[in-house]
């Protein structure tokens, strides 16, 4: 070690411990606000002079991200609300109507059943009489088949799943054992529910079969007992209650055989009710074991079930056909005890068709028993046949399957979108009781009029009893202990009130079988609903004060990986916090202006400012965020570097560098509202240029490499393979763990891919990332791209992209995938681009013509071809909205898609034809979307040609000319721009194909009149105006399905008018540039050096003399020397020069000067050796700050401070020194460079550094190409371009040919179109006759062939977007939260609204805006001009020296503040933010309770300090994520102490004093000393 500077100072006395204060509250409680606790963003520091105390208020917030979102957030609550109700009631009433038609099936099985009817329709019956009908043997045998039949619907939906699953996804084959018990246990509860429809429910009335139906929990219960772990909380409760309700539940084995016993001889069967009920709760057995068990069988079943997870459907293939065998089974054995004959049962032709039933008068009796004796009045039997209705019983069955399944499917959505407790477990719960509620209700009707249901056919209706129905339930056959049956299904069935599962979570993950049994819906889906119990992330695991190692491999990425691994010996164990996401924002950035930094800026800054709040809240607040999330970003900045105006053989940083770094102070005003100031970055020298480390309010941290293209390779693609690397190899692969940590922190590593123009939320991000948790195969997910920006060509991409996105990409996602995820916003999982042939294909350096369009030109679109061809799945969010700055000029665009057209051509190409392979890989990908995507380059290729023949068609139309002379009218202007394109530069085709698209616009509107008129002409029936109805249709239909997006149709007769340019002008441009590989946009001259400049001008002075020595003139110049010059010269026209006393050619002046000015450099040089040897020092030159150094030591960091602004002296007086020795390594010259700010300067460790260099000696060094290199690619390029052009020209050529002549020749050749047929009525006066005629409007076959193609591609889209509305929709109710639904009841607890609202509730509280009491500031913006107090604001702002500027001391300062004393008292608090969070309805409950915590974690802190002493440490529940977690996994630095960040040793077991004056000395040590 060695010593450099001074020893740091004692702590300022106003530092020192404070008599009365609490050490043990050390969280920068007691000190003063005015002190630097953190030097992350702080406001001005320097003082403010009285003259210059007027202010210039931060905007306020307007981004179009956020005005979007609170635009939705209103009409998305009042859709929430809707989806609540309706969810609800779809599913309570599609499950009473279930229920209530199986038991009316059931009651249709019991032979020789009496059932009072209604002669009020019947013919042939007396209406004053009674009647009574008797169910024959075909009715029981056509409900036993419907019975059967509603069994096996859902069970071939499960062999349908199970089938589809297996072909066209991976599976496994179980071993013999699982699928043993399996089939075991699903033919036992098949049985169970045979023996319970056929036997039992027949013979009791129908309220008595619903009763019971409460009663199948048994073996869910009795396995649930067993499963509870002592690791359980109240576990010893939890079992009592277990007790309780298999008691509860064993009643129902025996309750109704008892009352039953006795009363009917041949009811044998109520005694299969114990047996009945018993095997069918083993249908749910799986839901209820698990493999932590004590007990060894449960545990055995535990192992089961996880391996199910894999192969489950192929164990369904087999049991669910087996299921429908083994009820049909049941079904013959059952029925044989009832029907009379058993051939019975196969009569399905006589069962299904109409038969007769019998009805007989009731007679009445006399006391004795006796009829009246008038048999000569009516004879004693009077039965009348009447007919069965034969369409009943298929009408209940489909009603049946039909309700069933919208229990399921509503049910299943109610749990997706986080509505479960309400609208699934709610009238999940209440089906039974309402259904046994109406069916008291119909039968007591019943029973008091036979007449009472004529929806119904008279002979059907459910078995009731008679009489006082519930007066003699409740009195004679106990069916209050129903009560107990229902409670003690609810307390088996909890689960379904709390789940755990994520947003938008699949079916297998909800479910654990994928289907539903029918005849028992609402057992079905509670019982069969997943007990998710715990999340993926456990915060028990986690160490919140990890400090103890926090210098061992601190420079590695991942958060625990020596504080799990290094006290572990199993180090192969996974650990759940490598579930946590972590997530990359990597931004590319070239030459964004400043309104587009901004917006990329601040929408970073929102995102560390939503991930502060989300960290802060499980530290203070002790809740689990399921959506808490790691963030750090990287922006890679090409051609970061210029050369220096002072120096030239040194670089400095460029100017969009300068610019970002001037604009991260603007960018945090805006997004927190207050004048903010970030600390200066600090910089680091490395070997592709150098870094800028910001870190932000949220202590989230921006990264910024600066790219030198001379010694790394540059462009976009560059940077994407530099940052997968470094983030993915070099921060994971490079780690100490194991390789299963690894496995699991790289499927939840995400990078999220950004333009340095976006402009996001973070709620964008969220969505994404639900999407990646919903499907681990999802490679990646991208948004909905806004273009923003002002003029016509915004205008039009407005309309483009909503097209684009609402019909193509919805399609893309909904029958396959999404083919290109744009790198301006869009979210890659870390593990899919690691993945072989992804990450290692996509540093493929371009070395054919082909490989500089299909990788340099879309290379977005080629890295999703890469994911896509290993198998992994990329889909598209529409509720994830980002915006991004739109090409404004008519150039710009054009060169855009220049260069998007040939990419998005070649990289689709690639993909069609190695179809075969994908479709083999990739589950998403069929023959049916290859099809289709076949279908669409098709018409990409050809539609020019299209455009072109319409053209031709809507001028005949519209101007009334022939087909030739339309035609030769249009095909000129096209030749003529394709000959421009082939010899005038970029600049002038541009100014040909503005000219020409302004052109085709005036004649696109002449056109649209037209074709109105000639619509007019043909009728609506026409092929015309169908298509351009339908289009049009499609298009409102899809604005008004995106009400938000809605003002984007207003463009789209724009989008009419260009069509001409953009499908046909902008085709050939681009195919004929193939061969220009440049970006095209945002390219803007560089600054050279003079030997460049110099050069350059011998290379055209060069090529001038070349040119000259060509052609007629050259030849007759051919003698003349250009150096020789005559006293007397006669010329004419330059073609003729006489030169008489020929003389050589005097220098110019400007070359003697230039002479004249090295020869002077050179004395100078020499003067200055001839001083430095005689030991005098040249005037103004200053001693270097800086220690000539040659290398960097790999083993250690040093850290320089750069303090006073005097150290930078101008520039004169530098070059009159000697050149300072410079390594780029160690002391650069651009690190001296002002605009980078006062920011400290470090280095990267060892490790770190030779990563980079055999990155770039591997991958990135840079391309430099000699003259023959690239001339030889300029001529491929060129025969690329001439072969695709030929091709590309040939096939529309062909095409217009052919349509074109069988135009000419649609009289001789045509198909009729039988819709809009004219009819002409000629009247011939001589013989009066009427002649009448029809008139068809005539197509040429390639015509309706291309019409059926268009429409049959419009038809797919509008049906794909309709269905990707609805899961769009579903993803964003599942993403809303209502506070009006989170306000419990009078009995439920504050904590609770607490942990529902805890991440709001620290947003409120860490906002730095009114940190300090300006809140009077806050209201002047807003208020009346008399009421300001505009003196008293600027005097009390001008005495504010500084103020905190990090999102958790902020916090801090407010939460412990909080006095539960106040609160009881109803007095303020002591900050007034907690007054004004009345949208989180901070109620005097909810003040107290968060004191509450507050004194929860002093208490703890107080619990830490004794432990430093030697007191153990109790057992205290921690979070997700720690503050010294966030600082390993995000430390680029090498672990060096991070001033900008409070360690918990400082909050948590040092005084204040103590630990303001160590931190002030650890400082200075990082300064002073050096390794």
């Amino acid at each position: 070690m060695r010593f450099h500077g001074r020893m740091p100072p004692p702590p300022p006395a106003h530092l020192q411990m404070v008599e009365g204060s609490d050490p043990e509250f050390s969280d920068d409680e007691n000190s003063p606000l005015n002190q630097d606790i953190y030097g992350g963003s702080r406001r001005s520091v320097q003082e403010t002079k009285a003259w210059d105390v007027f202010r210039t208020l931060p905007p306020s917030t307007s981004s179009l991200s956020e005005d979007n979102q609170k635009f939705l957030e209103i009409t998305i609550k009042f859709l929430k609300v809707f989806t609540y109700l309706l969810t609800f009631g779809v599913v309570l009433t599609s499950g009473v109507i279930t229920k209530g038609l199986v038991l009316l099936m059931t009651s249709q099985l019991k032979n020789t059943k009496k059932l009072p009817i209604c002669a009020k329709n019947l013919n042939g019956l007396s209406n004053e009489k009674d009647y009574v009908a008797t169910i024959p043997e075909e009715e029981n045998v056509v409900w036993a088949w419907v019975l059967l039949f509603c069994f096996i619907v859902p069970e071939l939906g499960t062999w349908f799943r199970s089938t589809r699953m297996c072909v066209f996804k991976s599976w496994k084959k179980p071993p013999f054992g699982d699928f043993f018990w399996v089939l075991l246990f699903e033919t036992l509860h098949t049985v169970g529910t045979g023996l319970l429809v056929y036997l039992v429910l027949p013979d009791l009335d129908v309220i008595k079969g619903a009763m019971l139906t409460n009663c199948v929990a048994f073996i869910p219960g009795l396995f649930g007992l067993l499963s509870r772990t002592r690791k359980e909380s109240r576990v010893a409760l939890k079992v009592m209650m277990d007790l309780l309700a298999l008691a509860c539940q064993l009643t129902g084995f025996v309750v109704w055989p008892i009352v039953e016993y006795g009363k009917d001889p041949n009811g044998w069967r109520i005694w299969l009710i114990p047996l009945a009920i018993l095997l069918t709760s083993f249908g749910w057995w799986e839901n209820y074991v698990d493999k932590h068990s004590k007990f060894s069988l449960i545990k055995y079943y535990g192992g089961i079930k996880e391996r199910l997870w894999r192969t489950r459907y192929f164990c369904y293939i087999f049991v669910s056909l087996w299921k429908c065998l083994v009820f049909f089974t049941v079904m013959l054995s059952a029925m044989s005890t009832r029907l009379q004959e058993f051939s019975t049962i196969f009569e399905l032709r006589k069962a299904f068709s109409v038969h007769s039933i019998n009805v007989t008068e009731v007679r009445e009796t006399l006391p004795g028993h006796t009829v009246p004796d008038f048999p000569t009045v009516a004879p004693f039997e009077n039965t009348v046949p009447i007919m069965s209705s034969h369409g009943t019983p298929v009408y209940v069955f489909l009603i049946q399957v039909l309700t069933a399944w919208l229990c399921y499917i509503f049910g299943k959505f109610a749990c997706k979108i986080c509505i479960q407790g309400f609208s699934f477990a709610f009238p999940v719960n209440l089906t039974i009781p309402v259904s046994i509620s109406l069916l008291i209700t119909a039968c007591g009707l019943r029973f008091d009029t036979a007449c009472s249901f004529s929806v119904i056919p008279e002979y059907l209706f459910w078995e009731c009893k008679n009489g006082d129905i519930l007066n003699d339930f409740l009195n004679n056959d106990y069916a209050w202990v129903w009560l107990f049956w229902l409670l003690s299904q609810t307390w088996i069935t909890l689960h379904i009130w709390t789940p755990k599962c994520e947003r938008l979570a699949s079916t297998e993950k909800l479910f654990v079988t994928p289907m539903y049994n029918s005849l028992l819906i609402d057992q079905s889906l509670a019982l069969n609903r997943r007990r998710d119990d715990e999340g993926d992330v456990k915060t028990e695991d986690l160490n919140l004060n990890p400090d103890d190692h926090e210098n061992e491999v601190s420079q590695y990425y991942e958060t625990i990986s020596i504080h799990t691994d290094s006290s572990n010996n199993n180090t192969s164990k996974i650990k759940s916090s490598d579930h946590i996401i972590r997530i990359y924002a990597t931004a590319t950035m070239w030459h964004e202006n400043e309104e587009e930094m901004m917006e990329m800026l601040k929408s970073i800054l929102r995102m560390d400012e939503d991930q502060s709040a989300r960290r802060v809240a499980q530290k203070y607040l002790k809740v689990v965020d399921l959506d808490y999330y790691e963030f750090e970003t990287h922006i890679f900045f090409d051609d970061a570097f210029e050369i220096s105006d002072d120096n030239e053989d040194e670089n400095v940083v460029n100017q969009f560098v300068k610019l970002l770094v001037n604009l991260m102070d603007d960018a945090a005003t805006h997004v927190h509202q207050t004048n903010i100031r970030i600390r200066p970055p600090k910089k680091f020298p490395t070997p592709y240029g150098g870094r800028l480390v910001w870190t932000l309010p949220g202590k989230t941290k921006i990264v910024a490499h600066l790219k030198d293209k001379s010694k790394i390779r540059h462009k976009k693609r560059w940077s994407q393979v530099m940052y997968m690397y470094y983030l993915l190899g070099f921060k994971l692969m490079d780690q100490p763990i194991s390789v299963d940590r690894k496995e699991v922190i790289a499927e939840n590593t995400f990078l999220l891919t950004l333009d340095g123009d976006i402009d996001f939320a973070p709620s964008a991000v969220a969505l994404l990332v639900d999407l990646m948790k919903k499907n681990t195969n999802l490679g990646a997910a991208c948004g909905r791209i806004h273009p923003v920006g002002s003029g016509l060509m915004v205008w039009y991409q407005m309309f483009e992209y909503a097209i684009g996105h609402w019909l193509q990409k919805a399609t893309e996602h909904m029958i396959g995938c999404v083919l290109c995820s744009p790198g301006c916003f869009s979210l890659f999982r870390g593990k899919a681009l690691m993945d072989d042939n992804v990450m290692a294909r996509y540093t493929t350096k371009s070395s054919q013509a082909r490989h500089y369009v299909q990788y340099d030109q879309g290379e977005d679109r080629w890295l999703c071809t890469l994911l896509l061809q290993r198998g992994y799945r990329v889909e598209y969010s529409a509720a994830s909205d980002a915006y991004t700055h739109a090409p404004e000029g008519f150039s710009e665009f054009y060169n855009q898609r220049r260069r998007w057209v040939p990419s998005t051509m070649a990289n689709i190409m690639d993909l069609l034809q190695d179809y075969k392979k994908t479709i083999e890989v990739n589950d998403n990908i069929s023959l049916p979307y290859i099809s289709y995507q076949t279908m669409l380059m098709a018409g990409t290729i050809l539609g020019p040609a299209t455009i072109f023949l319409m053209l031709v068609g809507a001028f005949v139309a519209a101007f009334r000319i022939g087909n030739w002379l339309s035609f030769q009218y249009n095909i000129i202007p096209i030749l003529l721009f394709m000959v421009t394109c082939f010899t005038l530069k970029s600049a002038w085709q541009l100014i040909v194909a503005q000219i020409m698209s302004a052109s085709y616009a005036l004649i696109m509107m002449a056109v649209i009149v037209g074709t109105t008129l000639q619509l007019g002409e043909d009728g609506i029936g026409s092929p015309s105006a169908i298509f351009l109805i339908a289009l049009s249709g499609s298009f409102f239909i899809a604005a008004c399905m995106h009400p938000q997006e809605f003002k984007c149709i207003i463009p789209g007769l724009l989008y009419l008018l260009c069509i001409p340019s953009m499908y046909l002008l902008l085709i050939i441009y681009s195919l004929i540039n193939l061969n220009i590989v440049s970006w095209g946009t945002r390219e803007i001259a560089t600054k050279k050096t003079k030997k460049e400049l110099e050069a350059e001008r011998k290379a055209a002075e060069e090529a001038k003399k070349m040119k000259k020595k060509d052609g007629l003139l050259a030849f007759l110049h051919k003698d003349q020397m250009d150096n020789d010059e005559g006293s007397i010269e006669f010329s004419l026209a330059g073609l003729f020069k006489i030169m008489c006393c020929i003389h050589e050619k005097p220098n110019d002046d400007r070359q003697q000067l230039a002479s004249i000015a090295s020869s002077l450099e050179s004395l100078k040089k020499r003067f200055e050796t001839i001083e430095s040897h005689m030991g005098l020092p040249p005037a103004g030159r200053r001693r270097s700050s800086h220690q000539p150094r040659s290398s960097l030591r790999g083993d250690g960091v040093s850290v320089i401070s750069e303090h006073a602004g005097d150290d930078y002296s101008d520039s004169e007086s530098e070059k009159s020194g000697p050149k300072e020795e410079r390594d780029d390594l160690v002391n650069p010259y651009w690190m001296e460079d002002k605009a980078l700010k006062r920011g400290e300067v470090d280095y990267m460790p060892g490790a770190e550094v030779q990563f980079f260099k055999d990155l770039i000696e591997k991958y990135l060094y840079p391309l430099i190409k000699n003259g023959t290199e690239q001339k030889q690619v300029e001529i491929e390029l060129k025969e690329l371009r001439n072969k695709s052009f030929f091709g590309f020209f040939m096939l529309n050529a062909l095409f217009v040919l052919i349509v074109f002549l069988l135009q000419l020749n649609k009289d001789e050749l045509h198909i009729d179109w039988p819709l809009g047929v004219k009819e002409n009525i000629t009247i011939i006066p001589d013989t009066q006759e009427v002649l009448i005629s029809q008139e068809y409007l005539q197509l040429e076959p390639i015509g309706l062939v291309f019409v059926f193609f268009f429409a049959l591609i419009l038809v797919i889209q509008f049906v794909a977007m309709l269905f990707h509305r609805f899961g769009t929709i579903s993803h964003i109710l599942a993403s809303t939260e209502l506070t009006c639904c989170n306000k419990k009841a009078e009995d439920a607890t504050e904590d609770a609204f607490i942990q529902k609202n805890a991440v709001d509730i620290v947003r409120q509280l860490q906002r730095l805006k009114g940190i300090d009491g300006d809140y009077d500031s806050d209201s002047v913006q807003g208020g009346q001009l008399g009421r300001r107090k505009t003196i008293h604001n600027l005097e009390r702002h001008r005495q504010k020296k500084q103020a905190i500027g990090t999102l958790d001391v902020a916090f801090k300062k407010r939460f412990f503040s909080i006095s539960a004393e106040a609160a009881e008292n109803g007095l303020e608090t002591e900050t007034p933010v907690l007054g004004n969070m009345r949208r989180l309805s901070m109620r005097r409950e909810t003040i107290k309770a968060l004191a509450e915590r507050r004194e929860t974690v002093v208490q703890e802190r107080r619990q830490s300090k004794m432990q430093t002493m030697g007191a153990k440490k109790p057992r205290t529940r921690t979070s997700i994520a720690s503050e010294a977690d966030n600082q390993r996994v995000f430390t680029p630095t090498g672990g060096n102490i991070n001033d900008a960040y409070e360690s918990d040793t400082d909050n948590y077991g040092i005084p204040p004093s103590v630990r303001s004056a160590l931190r002030f000395a650890r400082t200075e040590e990082n300064v002073i000393y050096k390794p």
